[in-house]
């Protein structure tokens, strides 16, 4: 399909990350005293780090920094790259049975010779506020209340908040991992608000996916590849999520980071769409401390 015959939409709305996770930050931080003034709960946050990878050592620090900003308490523990696998399943066990940790977070990947199903099977189901439990995969299939892997919620906040209709609408998600592709295609396929979508999922097997995107009303790319989704891939007026995070190398030797979107020339065609940074990766960050404290709700009782 050319430009010529291409219509162009208004000026897209751009869906703030950023404000977004400001106003969730401020909510649960509400929250978070009110349940310490009631009950004496302070919500616990304990992080497990397994070797030096640059990327994973600074998500680790700004989800601690977050959850200072909230009161929320935070422990990091870091085992170094050679570490057993005995060794982070003692540590997730040791923390299961602790009372004052409310939420266990295993940074992943792991190295390689640990196994990492093994290691998220043996979170607590109720202290798992990554999601990534089979027990809370279950209750995402069939629509129970659990734990949401953080990045789908953050992406049902986002079109919760920016009044973004879903009801009766194609969506169309690129990605089919078990943390952000899967588990967002069922959330927006339930009878549920934001939901009631008719999803298409599009994977590496999917012979030309732009015939598929083309139908969305609201396209989600969640591949990590830069540039997978180009002005080609998107119909004039669809909502356009990228929760794709690369980074890539400029002529001049810098580095910056990007999405799967090219953004420039898909933001004119767009109805809304999220930039990268400041789109998905802080509200997926936000949704971990509103999943932490929702454990400490359930361990009061109060859930």
């Amino acid at each position: 399909m050319t430009d010529e015959v291409r219509t162009f939409a208004p000026m897209a709305v751009l869906i703030d990350g950023n404000a977004l996770a400001a106003e969730i930050r401020a909510e649960v931080q509400a929250e978070v005293a009110q349940l310490r003034s009631e009950m004496g709960i302070v919500p616990g946050l304990n992080l497990l780090l397994v070797g030096e990878d640059p990327a994973s050592a600074v998500y680790v620090r700004n989800k601690g920094k977050d959850c200072e900003k909230v009161g929320i308490t935070s422990t990091i523990m870091r085992l170094p790259a050679g570490a057993s696998e005995q060794e982070v399943l003692d540590v997730v066990q040791a923390w299961n049975a602790d009372p004052a940790v409310h939420g266990i977070l295993v940074q992943l990947p792991l190295p390689k010779h640990i196994d990492e199903h093994r290691v998220i099977n043996a979170i607590s189901p109720l202290k798992d506020v990554d999601g990534f439990h089979p027990q809370s995969a279950g209750k995402v299939m069939i629509g129970l209340d659990g734990f949401i892997p953080c990045t789908p919620f953050g992406v049902l906040e986002m079109l919760r908040r920016y009044n973004i209709e879903t009801s009766g609408k194609h969506a169309v998600v690129v990605g089919r991992s078990n943390i952000v592709g899967k588990p967002l295609s069922i959330l927006l396929a339930q009878k549920r608000k934001p939901g009631n979508t008719t999803v298409t999922i599009c994977h590496t097997g999917t012979p030309n996916i732009a015939e598929y995107t083309r139908m969305a009303d609201i396209l989600i790319s969640a591949v990590g590849s830069h540039g997978v989704i180009t002005k080609d891939h998107v119909k004039p007026g669809a909502v356009v999520i990228d929760v794709g995070i690369n980074r890539i190398t400029l002529p001049d030797g810098t580095h910056k980071l990007v999405g799967d979107v090219l953004f420039d020339e898909v933001e004119p065609l767009a109805q809304a769409i999220t930039p990268v940074p400041g789109g998905v990766g802080p509200m997926t960050r936000a949704m971990l401390l509103r999943n932490t404290l929702k454990a400490a709700l359930i361990a009061g009782g109060k859930q």
